[in-house]
């Protein structure tokens, strides 16, 4: 027998194990059900100037916005009270707006300020989370005053050699541009 189960935007096909059916003939395992997306699905989202992949899984699908590693993003999910199996093209308007109050805000969030990529800022002293264009900008003013202040980091840079302390004296010889 062949069943079918469930409203028009979400149709399951059922059939007996022991029986043939037309799963079967699509090449499909016996025991597992066909279920076709819905309506709402989004293929690619758009989060924080930033285009989502819709196909992955939550958690991993936040880790394309700049600034947002996969312990940040696991926390986003279980603040939000998302489901870590969810898809990101199945996400609701309500729960996007979410995810985005709390990258944009935090701490407000109970998320603790040992987890934020920017702890006591230089100008303003606060600790926040920078991500996306805000993360670049951010990087691009802090080397900028390097080389005003003509601090030794901020001279490395503007020489284009390494800045970490590594060795140069026999590696990085024919590197032509800095990056």
């Amino acid at each position: 027998k062949f069943w079918l189960k469930g409203s028009g935007s979400e149709l399951v096909a059922l059939s007996q194990a022991s029986k043939p059916c037309v799963a079967s003939a699509l090449r499909i395992p016996r025991d597992m059900s066909i279920q076709f997306q819905s309506q709402n699905f989004q293929h690619i989202l758009r989060m924080c100037n930033t285009n989502v992949d819709g196909r992955q899984k939550v958690m991993y699908a936040l880790t394309a916005i700049k600034g947002i590693g996969r312990r940040f993003s696991n926390i986003i999910c279980k603040k939000c009270d998302i489901d870590l199996d969810k898809r990101a093209g199945e996400l609701t308007t309500d729960e996007i707006n979410k995810v985005v109050a709390v990258i944009s805000n935090p701490l407000q969030f109970k998320i603790p300020a040992w987890m934020l990529n920017r702890q006591r800022d230089i100008k303003d002293g606060k600790t926040s989370q920078k991500y996306a264009n805000f993360l670049d900008q951010s990087l691009r003013e802090d080397l900028e005053r390097m080389k005003r202040v003509r601090l030794h980091r901020g001279l490395r840079h503007y020489w284009g050699i390494r800045v970490r302390g590594q060795h140069t004296k026999t590696t990085g010889r024919h590197r032509a541009h800095a990056k």
